[in-house]
């Protein structure tokens, strides 16, 4: 059965976050949570929904760089793109002029995942399955196609000083070189296949472990902090996250406040959204040592391996680990990352970089290389998407929740026709067919920026400006 694209559009939504201070920290103070919206249409009636995560102002310029791809996606037979899924990755990202733009990073990649997601959900959706489950049950063979290699796993030419030949410069053998290869891949999935349905059934039965950033939005005000730090603790929550960086003494006397509240028991990390310096980074965390976080994420600039590593070496004595990768471009940034031990915990996003397939393959690096995945979550559904994610590599690759938790925050979700489910701290493993990512139609009537209900009656009520 042909499954042919017949057509593709992108939706800027928008979400007035930032009047609650919802999201806010030491970096992106004011943000709206918002999202470019992809629907894929099929010539059967069933369609793909995608998407990718922003802070309100600029999305209306991700919204057309998604436009820019659409030649590429729409005509085609989604079965071909799913059978050469690794191939059509590289063409939506090598497309010669617009690469120009990254390659592989910044609004262009944006909207590469964006598209990505949307036909993910659509193939999960065309075999009626969850995506975790669609991931699970693919050969390890299958699955690994669906990965670009390229700058992973190069192949270079060297001489064959053993050849007989006179002239031995034109006989030459290949040498596989840096972090991972296609066999290896396979293997590390092959090498796990015993256990897997126990797995999949601990899964089903007891959820995944979450953690909860709800707690600590620079914005909110100490009361608010304490009563929703006892909220969660009562949900069955053992591990929080603050944000910090703005200012030092207003960072003890919140993580006093934190730990006074939960205890010394329960784990804390903190996260600087990356306003500091090296040196910085280092000085401040020792400031913050007394509270035990077991890390701190993004402390300087997401760009910077080298000098996560120099922090990283100055802190994993003292107990704390380093986090970062919500902001990372793409799986080469994340080689190096991995690469240079610049980070204790990856952090990988489903919106940030290039989709699933991009993000398989970092997941490859990172068990390859010892580190435990814990997603970047939270936004406007990226706890819909990361679950997904981290549950196929609990039942198929690491095989092991040890150090690993996906980040819960308690917003946005009700727009969702298939929201998370959060049981006793524990992601619930979806089972609606998808990627989690469809939207409610009357959300996007509400929320549809400029001009849905919600943004007009704001704009009346001179809660915002319209801009555009």
């Amino acid at each position: 059965m042909a499954v042919l694209i017949t057509n593709i559009d992108v939706k800027d939504l928008r979400f007035p976050t930032s009047l609650l201070a919802d999201g806010s920290d030491a970096m992106h103070t004011d943000p709206d949570y918002s999202c470019a919206y992809v629907t894929i249409k099929t010539n059967k009636g069933i369609e793909g929904y995608g998407f990718t995560f922003t802070l309100g102002r600029g999305t209306e310029i991700v919204v057309r760089a998604c436009e820019s791809m659409f030649y590429l996606v729409k005509g085609q037979n989604a079965n071909e793109i799913f059978a050469n899924f690794g191939s059509f990755w590289r063409k939506l990202t090598s497309e010669s002029q617009l690469r120009w733009l990254g390659p592989e990073k910044g609004v262009t990649h944006l909207a590469t995942a964006a598209i990505v997601n949307a036909l993910w959900d659509l193939w999960a959706r065309i075999e009626n399955k969850p995506v975790w489950k669609l991931l699970a049950d693919l050969t390890p063979e299958q699955l690994v196609s669906t990965i670009d290699f390229r700058y992973m796993s190069v192949e270079i030419l060297y001489p064959n000083v053993n050849s007989t030949s006179e002239n031995k410069s034109h006989v030459l053998f290949f040498l596989s070189t840096d972090v991972i290869t296609k066999e290896e891949a396979i293997k590390l999935l092959k090498d796990n296949e015993k256990g897997k349905k126990a797995r999949e059934e601990t899964l089903v039965r007891k959820g995944y472990p979450a953690y909860t950033t709800q707690v600590g939005w620079l914005g909110y005000s100490d009361e608010k902090v304490k009563e929703l730090c006892a909220k969660y603790l009562d949900l069955g929550f053992t591990c929080f996250k603050a944000k910090v960086g703005q200012n030092l003494k207003d960072d003890i006397r919140r993580c006093e406040l934190i730990r006074g509240v939960i205890g010394e028991k329960n784990k804390l990390m903190v996260d600087a959204n990356q306003v500091w310096d090296v040196n910085e980074s280092i000085k401040w965390m020792k400031e913050l040592r007394k509270f035990h976080p077991i890390w701190i994420e993004e402390p300087t600039s997401p760009d910077d391996i080298l000098g996560h590593a120099t922090i990283a070496n100055a802190l994993r004595p003292l107990g704390i680990g380093v986090a970062t990768g919500e902001m990372c471009a793409n799986r080469v940034m994340f080689k190096q990352l991995l690469q240079a031990k610049a980070i204790d915990y990856c952090q990988i996003d489903s919106a940030r970089i290039g989709g699933i397939n991009e993000i398989l393959s970092i997941y490859f690096m990172a068990k390859k290389l010892g580190v435990p995945v814990c997603p970047h979550a939270g936004g406007i559904g990226l706890c819909e998407m990361v679950q997904h994610l981290q549950m196929w590599d609990f039942v198929c690759l690491s095989a092991s929740t040890e150090n690993r938790i996906i980040e819960y925050v308690d917003q946005q979700h009700e727009h969702f026709e298939h929201p998370v489910f959060v049981q006793n701290a524990c992601y619930m493993p979806p089972t609606a067919p998808g990627y989690s990512t469809k939207l409610k139609e009357d959300c996007i009537k509400k929320y549809r920026y400029p001009d849905g209900d919600e943004w007009e009656n704001m704009y009346s009520n001179g809660l915002f400006q319209k801009t555009i």
